[in-house]
């Protein structure tokens, strides 16, 4: 951060940040016509609407609320409906049918959001110390979560236009003109040792990436780079999806119930396999990263490869020393691309952006891990249970809001994210 920024007031800089993030989510709405805003395809996803709603109503509900008495919403509905799993805050809107709520429309969600807004900036402008103090953290908290938010109205209505016959894009999209090679994947070896995992508490990071701690780590190898779409091909035509003895009983069971035989979104058509995307359909790129699979997929795939997944603690020591920087939402790609210059191996490529990797490590707590007080306690704690953690964020996701620590998490059979694999071995 350069002296400027350094020496400008903590406030100012608050509202450039919620300026930028609160104009970047309506950026990403703005392709859309208005029908498209209230289609909720699966009970993952939610409508566009409803995300533009839920991310003001955080502000609303744990910001303006808690230190301004005068504060009122603009209807006394808009807590039920745009309450996401926040059980001690109130009652909810069942999450299935969100799609069903045609009302308030979106003219009148927009003006939410902006009502929101000019409360919550004058707030950050005049408030005095004491209740800037209190709130800001707060406030940072919202722009991350709006962040995600962010992240998941691409991705959801990724799954809504998927859902129409007419497969309409979201954008125009970026083909390229040219073959680009994926290059060959490659083994980097890493050390058997001591290491630090988490989060050091220098900066902004989320209850669940606390506190740092040590864990002792085998010599492991990782892959160079991502599984391709050629080789996950190759999978599936050596009968992949057919082979019971590749997969864990429940992913056996999600296969044969759901009749998975390729990644979400692909489809064969003339011997061909083409996929949709957020600029259409599409004739499937072999050197793209591999994207749209489930735990289960993804941990057949590595039996069948003779690997295995890495763990995230795995996964974070393998990033000391890189740079965070890849294909993130701000380069407007909305899709995994193939490295143009690959690294001489000595370091895996594409650990951030394009796509989320699975780890094979469950979603649980780090020792001595403190949920956040009150109703912000059930942010991240409550969903450590039946969920996989996976690391490095995708092409929807903001370069601002990644960290090495950070830690997603999904339940094995999600697919709809922008999701892939990368390989891990045991040092023999």
């Amino acid at each position: 951060m350069n002296e400027k920024l350094e020496n400008e007031p903590l406030n100012h800089r608050l509202s450039k940040s919620y300026r930028m993030v609160r104009q970047f989510t309506e950026s990403l709405a703005k392709p859309l016509a208005i029908e498209d805003y209230v289609i909720q395809s699966m009970p993952d996803v939610s409508p566009t609407k409803w995300h533009l709603a839920h991310t003001s109503w955080f502000f609303e509900t744990f910001v303006l609320n808690e230190v301004d008495t005068n504060y009122k919403s603009p209807h006394p509905m808009f807590n039920y409906l745009f309450n996401s799993y926040y059980v001690k805050v109130g009652e909810r809107h069942s999450r299935p049918k969100r799609g069903l709520i045609s009302r308030p429309t979106v003219e009148e969600v927009y003006n939410y959001r902006h009502h929101v807004d000019q409360r919550l900036l004058e707030l950050i402008e005049v408030a005095g110390e004491g209740v800037f103090n209190k709130s800001a953290p707060i406030i940072e908290i919202g722009l991350h979560h709006e962040q995600q938010h962010q992240e998941l109205i691409l991705t959801d209505i990724k799954h809504v236009f998927s859902e129409n016959p007419l497969l309409p894009a979201y954008c125009s999209g970026n083909q390229r003109s040219h073959v680009v090679s994926a290059g060959e994947l490659k083994w980097i070896e890493y050390p058997e040792g001591l290491y630090t995992i988490g989060h050091d508490g220098h900066g902004f990071s989320f209850d669940n990436e606390r506190p740092s701690h040590l864990e002792f780590i085998n010599s492991f190898q990782l892959g160079s780079r991502l599984v391709t779409n050629r080789e996950f091909l190759q999978f599936m035509e050596d009968d992949g999806y057919r082979r019971p003895e590749l997969w864990l009983s429940e992913g056996w069971n999600t296969v044969v119930s759901n009749d998975w035989n390729a990644p979400l979104y692909w489809d064969e058509c003339d011997g061909q396999w083409q996929w949709f995307t957020l600029s259409g359909m599409r004739k499937i790129d072999l050197e793209e990263p591999v994207c749209h699979v489930s735990y289960y997929e993804a941990d057949a795939y590595s039996r069948w490869a003779d690997a295995r997944l890495p763990t995230e603690a795995e996964w974070e020591v393998a990033t000391s020393g890189l740079t965070i920087d890849g294909n993130f939402v701000e380069r407007g790609h909305f899709h995994p691309t193939v490295l143009s210059n690959m690294s001489d191996g000595l370091t895996p490529d594409q650990m951030f952006g394009d796509v989320w990797e699975w780890t094979r490590s469950p979603y649980i707590p780090y020792p001595g891990f403190k949920s956040l007080p009150g109703a912000l306690g059930e942010y991240n704690g409550k969903f450590m249970c039946n969920q996989l953690v996976l690391r490095g964020g995708s092409c929807a996701t903001s370069l601002s809001h990644i960290r090495k620590t950070y830690r997603n998490f999904f339940p094995p059979d999600a697919r709809w994210q922008f999701i892939g694999i990368r390989l891990a071995k045991d040092s023999l």
